[in-house]
């Protein structure tokens, strides 16, 4: 049976960095539903590391093989850390631009932080996690990417997260770092 790594969500947006960051591994790539799975998993971990392994693991258990999830989110500093593993959940509710009306351009600092869990064939498990760090923009800019990618401004490209072109993105986001750290373990490990 050829190997292949299942990646533990439905959005099609992260699909299409996923599969781009990983497809020199060799391994085709699919979405859960590309897996013949429905879950409705509760992500109740308290940090991006518990999220993403509670997700590969509950897929893993459907699919065994290799199964790859992440969670990420937005920390804001302004915020208190904010939304942090509740980004999915906060989106739309109470836009993190909103609250930073009052906040000066230098306590407009945020970053994206993605956790990748892997869980192999074997039931062992890796974590790498990634960061990129910018700051809230005052208007949402862009119309590539998803989530929060409009509001996020990354200073060294003068644009947000959501105006740069993928390929440039998936080097430097924080979901790409994860993810390049996960094919070193993979590698060794497969």
């Amino acid at each position: 049976m050829e190997q292949k790594i299942v990646f533990a969500t439905g959005n099609e947006g992260k699909m299409r960095e996923v599969r781009l960051i990983l497809q020199d591994l060799g391994f085709p790539v699919l979405s859960m539903k590309e897996a013949g799975v429905s879950l409705d998993i509760e992500e109740n971990g308290t940090t991006f590391a518990e999220n993403a392994m509670i997700k590969a693991r509950a897929v893993w258990e459907k699919t065994g093989g290799i199964v790859l999830a992440d969670d990420s989110g937005l920390v804001v500093d302004y915020l208190g850390g904010e939304p942090g593993v509740y980004s999915a959940r906060y989106l739309g509710e109470d836009t993190s631009i909103d609250r930073l009306a009052d906040a000066k351009e230098e306590e407009r600092t945020a970053r994206f932080v993605s956790a990748i869990a892997a869980v192999l064939p074997d039931g062992s498990e890796l974590v790498t996690e990634g960061t990129v760090e910018g700051l809230i923009a005052h208007e949402p800019a862009g119309n590539g990417g998803f989530g929060y990618d409009p509001i996020f401004y990354l200073p060294e490209y003068g644009v947000t997260s959501a105006e740069i072109p993928i390929e440039k993105k998936n080097e430097i986001s924080h979901r790409g770092k994860a993810l390049e750290a996960m094919k070193i373990k993979l590698r060794e490990r497969l």
